[in-house]
Order: structure tokens, then C-alpha cells, then sequence
């Protein structure tokens, strides 16, 4: 694949959005093509990361990476769309998807034997400590691979794994910010219970779990282990911690990655 490559985005919704400004970040964005239905969403692409405006037909037929940022329901006719332009092309191209549920041999299935990457980034991709997994499908090569990796690099921790767990990995890191940004929620409210401004009790919350994060990744230490040692003989921190026993935390967080894994294989149908 050329070194001087261009990525295309069609669909630039949040997740589409925050990833052309990655890819931006990392080709420069006079080599982001973007493209959405609604202008409007690729507004702050162009203003503030200098990409280009475009179309499905430039994108397709010139950019050596050709990302799909649609939703699972509205893939399917994308591709229909995208088939024929595809297999005109006599350069090395690879396609991106990040629609949740859809594996890579349905896309090869109707696009035919072009390579195919998937991924499945979260949000926190916007800031640089975001997630993204990555999957080849059967066509795409190392050089696809590492293209894509290299795109997608300012977005944080990337992880190549199988495609067989794909989706039980976003139902921990695509779907598990919206359970962090609960417990912080909660953390605040918390605070201001216990007489603190919303303000200081939200400076408190953001910056504990922050921190208690990034320890975790830099000790390599079991957060079981962590816990622990946190939790003094009749102290406060093991009271807090018997509470949550009491009201099943673990438990409602194991269930809702399970209930967030099903819903992902149910879209995949």
C-alpha cells in the first residue's frame, strides 16, 4: 500500500467524527477525505482538522483506506452501493468497518474477495486513551493491517484480536464507558450528599477514576489485589465496599456486559 495514503470516511456520526480527527492527527488532514449525509457533521472535520469534503463515488474510488462509519441497519445498502465502484479498482485498497454485530464475511460476502478490516473503537478515542479493536477478514493482508494500526494510532491502546471476540471485547470497551461515566455520575452525587459543591465532588470523581486507571495499566497489578489494599482493618473504604457488595455492584456490572454482548450478536443477524 502506498506511503502517501488517503483514508475516506463515509458516515461521520460520533464515532465516525472522532476517528476522521484521529486519522487526521495522524495522515494530515488535507489526506482525510469525509463524507456524511448531513453536512452538518462534518463541519468540524473541515474547520478544525483541515480535511476535505467529498463524496461516496471520490472516496471509494481513490482512497486507500475506505471507512464505513454507518450503522449496522444502513450497511448493508452501502455496500450495494460501494460493490461495483470497488471492483474497478486495480490498486491495493483496504475496507474498514466499524459496524457493531457485522463480521467480516458478510461485508466479503457481498463486496467479494477485497480486504476487509474491523473495528470496534469507543469514544474515548477523542481525547488519545480510547480502545480500539481490530480484526482482519480472510482477504486482508499484514500491510492492510498495519495501515489501518498506523491510521488509528492517536486513538490510544489498539488491539488486534480474533473476530470470535470481537463483540464481547466492545461489550467491555465500546459499551463500557457509558458504565464508567454512570459509577462517576454517581461518585458526584455521592459527594454533594456528603456536603461537597457538585463542582468539587465532579473534580474528585473524574480525577479518582482517572488516576486509579491509569495505576491499574502501570502496576499490572490484579485490581482485586488493589482493592485491597485500600481497604484498612474497620476503616472506611471496607464499610464503602461492603455497601456495594450489599447492593451487588459486581454483579449488575457482569450482567450488563452480558446483556451489552447479546444485543451486539442480535445486530449481527
Amino acid at each position: 500500500m502506498a506511503q502517501d495514503i488517503k483514508a475516506g470516511f463515509i458516515g461521520c456520526g460520533n464515532m465516525g467524527g472522532v476517528l476522521a480527527a484521529v486519522a487526521a492527527k495522524a495522515l494530515g488532514g488535507s489526506s482525510v477525505y469525509v463524507f456524511d449525509k448531513h453536512p452538518e457533521k462534518t463541519g468540524k472535520l473541515l474547520l478544525e482538522n483541515s480535511c476535505k469534503e467529498s463524496g461516496i463515488p471520490e472516496i471509494v474510488e481513490k482512497c486507500g483506506i475506505v471507512v464505513l462509519g454507518v450503522k449496522p441497519q444502513a450497511l448493508p445498502s452501502l455496500l450495494d452501493t460501494i460493490k461495483e465502484p470497488l471492483s474497478k479498482r486495480t490498486d491495493r485498497f483496504v475496507v474498514v468497518s466499524m459496524a457493531a454485530g457485522i463480521r467480516t464475511s458478510a461485508i466479503e460476502a457481498i463486496l467479494g474477495n477485497v480486504p476487509v478490516v474491523r473495528i470496534m473503537p469507543n469514544t474515548p478515542c477523542a481525547s488519545g486513551e480510547g480502545v480500539i479493536l481490530c480484526s482482519a477478514g480472510a482477504f486482508a493482508k499484514k500491510e492492510d493491517m498495519d495501515a489501518v494500526l498506523k491510521m488509528f494510532a492517536p486513538a490510544g491502546k489498539l488491539l488486534t484480536i480474533p473476530e470470535s471476540k470481537i463483540d464481547a471485547g466492545c461489550a467491555v470497551s465500546g459499551c463500557g464507558p457509558a458504565f464508567v461515566y454512570m459509577f462517576i455520575d454517581a461518585l458526584i452525587d455521592g459527594g454533594v450528599r456528603a456536603g461537597l459543591t457538585r463542582e468539587e465532588a465532579r473534580i474528585l470523581a473524574e480525577q479518582t477514576v482517572l488516576g486509579s486507571a491509569k495505576y491499574a495499566l502501570e502496576s499490572g497489578a490484579e485490581p482485586a489485589k488493589l482493592k485491597a489494599d485500600v481497604c484498612s482493618p474497620k476503616g472506611s473504604t471496607i464499610e464503602g465496599v461492603a455497601v456495594l457488595e450489599e447492593y451487588s455492584l459486581r454483579s449488575a456490572v457482569m450482567e450488563a456486559v452480558k446483556a451489552a454482548y447479546e444485543r451486539t450478536l442480535e445486530l449481527g443477524k
